[in-house]
């Protein structure tokens, strides 16, 4: 399908009840404002009848597509199969839950093409979680903006809108959905907005992410920051670092000998150096140095070697 007005991409795991509905609901929006349309469901490894449903949905709506993962990879490898499947010139995301409402497409959509922006992340200022979750989530929030520069309030939030090319230039991999709007401001695309996005509580079944979710996220902004910066070039931040710590370990330990030295020779009073426990450290500090130089040549070498990064085993696809 070519000259498609818009490209829904839904990640889906165990979500079999809530389907039909967000199918409908996509349908009557995109009818109502005349827009053409490709719904992908990326099933990533259900467990439920999910799969059966999209195979059902999709002889009612031709505008469906589907693919369905061998076991569950994560939405990060969902989204980044979803993106390449993506046709349509405006790129939806939203949750499959029911929880991120269809009605805000249209005007997702004109952000992108009439306002100018290349991505545009919805703010579920009003949320319908247990205060459990929005805290932690609030505090997230806080810390991302701080890091990366970007004035959002809920980078969380599933519903963005892409202009078409920004999904085709950046690369999503291990947990790093959460942070699209880093990985595309690193690519070169800095319009980007936000709009306050009506949420609604969860319908059916129950949440898919844990507490464990706050403490991924802390870890993935750390690595997300880390692979922005140094992830083409290891070798920038461990050589580096590892230059640094081998010439001031080097450089103590001249001083020590050196030292010992003169003062030997001027038949001043010496300590061993190897009684000395500063000599210890300026060890210590040389040897780190030489394991983070090398830690950042194999890096260099993995990174330029690395082929299969973003290789998902698609069962089926519709």
């Amino acid at each position: 399908m070519k000259g498609l007005d818009i490209s829904v991409v839904v990640s889906l795991y165990n979500e079999e009840e809530s389907l039909p509905e967000l199918a409908a609901w996509v349908d009557r929006v995109a009818q109502a404002n005349h827009l053409s349309y490709e719904l992908i469901f990326v099933d990533d490894g259900s467990s439920d009848n999910s799969w059966q449903i999209v195979e059902m949905l999709k002889e009612r709506y031709p505008a469906i597509r589907g693919i369905r993962f061998s076991r569950n990879y994560g939405k990060s490898a969902a989204l980044y199969c979803g993106f390449a499947a993506a046709e349509g010139e405006v790129v939806i995301t939203m949750d499959a839950d029911l929880q991120d409402s269809a009605d805000e497409i249209p005007a997702l959509r004109r952000m992108i093409l009439e306002d100018g922006y290349d991505l545009v992340s919805g703010w579920k200022k009003k949320r319908y979680d247990p205060i459990g979750k929005r805290w932690p989530s609030k505090f997230f929030n806080w810390t991302a903006r701080r890091a990366s520069g970007i004035r959002l309030h809920d980078f969380n939030c599933g519903l963005k809108a892409y202009r078409r090319k920004v999904v085709k230039s950046i690369e999503v991999y291990g947990e790093m959905h959460r942070f699209i709007p880093i990985l595309a401001k690193q690519a070169g695309f800095r319009r980007i907005g936000e709009k306050v996005v009506e949420h609604h509580a969860r319908k059916y079944g129950h949440s898919k992410f844990g507490l464990e979710r706050t403490v991924k996220g802390y870890l993935d902004l750390i690595s997300v920051l880390f692979m922005t910066h140094f992830g083409r070039s290891p070798m920038y931040f461990f050589g580096s670092l590892g230059t640094l710590m081998f010439l001031l370990g080097g450089g103590t330990t001249c001083w020590l000998i050196g030292e010992k030295l003169w003062k030997q020779f001027h038949d001043l009073p010496l300590r061993a150096v190897t009684d000395q426990p500063l000599f210890y450290l300026a060890i210590l500090a040389v040897i780190l140095g030489v394991q983070l130089f090398l830690a950042g040549f194999l890096g260099e070498l993995i990174n330029r070697n690395s082929t299969d990064r973003n290789k998902y085993l698609i069962d089926k696809t519709l």
